[in-house]
């Protein structure tokens, strides 16, 4: 019997497997190449900054006493003083009243998500949210509707049936699409019907430093935001932002805080360094904002149907079906520029595309060799 079960379990995943394959969207581990990164999240080199590199192990070196590890959760042996002053530090940076740290962004959005509506109440996010604002969502038990990308009628009519506390969910710069909300017209709308908003910022940081809704002067009327660290801040991590009362309700209730292992003392001196740097780095900054500007401007009016409208790092190419998205990634490839394709189901089955990631330290002839390649691809 159990022999029987093991083998039905093998034969389901070898069939699901067969399944992707078949379709095109099988996926595979790569290692880093020696390509143009155009497909990192390393927008301002952080990542790579040998100046943060030293940064952080003088930090570090500065606190001999501090462990390997944190030994456990942060409430039981993991916190320290140190954790705490970093999230009061982060939360100030982006004007927010208290902030608390999670492992990760995938962490974060788990664990507000899971523990902050409850059965009764209701999540309305747009449909290109985050994966893990989903997978969240649906732990909560709330109930959970979808509005369609940036749409203010779609969204008002989710919620005319909202019912408990609702909470609307929008990301300030999208990870597959690169575009930015209508944020102020959202916000009046959820402010019309009573509703929290939160809002996902993990692309947003770096373009703009303190984030979007910071930038925009909007922190005292969103409910909560996420910020995360591996993307502009260039290591590991995240927090929630929000009031003191969300930080503690949080603490106590949020499965994805309670139940793991604290960061360790590195990866919190790495993010307090990363946040110094990123107090230094309008030139960087301002390089970012060049190279969009670049990129937007090389690519031929003939491939303007394809290219999605973005002001933000990342940039998109549809090319509709799996097989032209890998053939063109492939292309690019070929010429020295790492793009990847992003295929169905991570996408929706035709938008499938190349996403293009632009950094700071990507050169006027690293990004003109980008577009021009794009323009061919486009022309065949």
């Amino acid at each position: 019997m159990i022999q029987q079960q093991l083998a039905s379990s093998e034969q389901y995943m070898q069939n699901k497997l067969d399944e992707r394959k078949l379709l095109g969207n099988y996926r595979h581990l790569k290692q880093k190449s020696n390509l143009i990164d155009f497909c990192s999240n390393d927008y301002l080199g952080f990542a790579r900054s040998a100046d943060l590199k030293t940064a952080i192990q003088n930090e570090v070196d500065s606190y001999p006493l501090n462990l390997n590890g944190a030994t456990g959760s942060r409430l039981i042996s993991g916190n320290i003083s140190y954790a705490e002053d970093l999230e009061r530090q982060i939360a100030a940076f982006h004007h927010s009243e208290a902030g608390l740290l999670f492992n990760s962004g995938y962490d974060a959005n788990i664990g507000l998500f899971s523990s902050l509506p409850q059965k009764g109440d209701t999540i309305i996010h747009d449909e290109l949210i985050h994966a893990s604002i989903i997978d969240g969502a649906r732990l909560s038990h709330a109930n959970r509707y979808t509005f369609r990308h940036n749409d203010l009628e779609s969204l008002e009519s989710k919620l005319k049936q909202a019912k408990g506390i609702c909470y609307v969910v929008i990301e300030s710069v999208y990870s597959m699409d690169g575009d930015t909300p209508p944020i102020w017209d959202i916000l009046n709308l959820t402010q019309q019907y009573g509703a929290q908003l939160i809002i996902d910022e993990a692309h947003a940081v770096g373009l703009y430093p303190t984030g979007l809704i910071a930038h925009l002067e909007l922190s005292g009327k969103v409910f909560a935001r996420v910020v995360t660290f591996g993307k502009a801040i260039g290591c590991h991590g995240a927090i929630v932002l929000g009031s003191n009362l969300l930080r503690e309700y949080l603490i106590n209730f949020s499965r994805a805080f309670i139940y793991t292992t604290a960061a360790p003392f590195h990866q919190l001196a790495a993010v307090k360094m990363a946040y110094q740097l990123l107090k230094h780095s309008t030139i960087e900054i301002a390089q970012l904002h060049h190279n969009i500007a670049q990129f937007k401007k090389g690519i031929q009016p003939s491939g303007f149907n394809r290219l999605l409208r973005s002001d933000s790092v990342i940039q998109c190419i549809l090319l509709n079906n799996n097989e032209k998205a890998k053939q063109a990634a492939q292309a690019l490839q070929n010429a020295g520029c790492d793009v990847r394709p992003i295929l169905s189901p991570t996408v929706a089955i035709g938008t499938e595309r190349i996403r293009i990631c632009l950094h700071s330290y990507n050169t006027a002839d690293e990004i003109s060799l980008l577009t021009t390649t794009i323009n061919n691809i486009t022309h065949e």
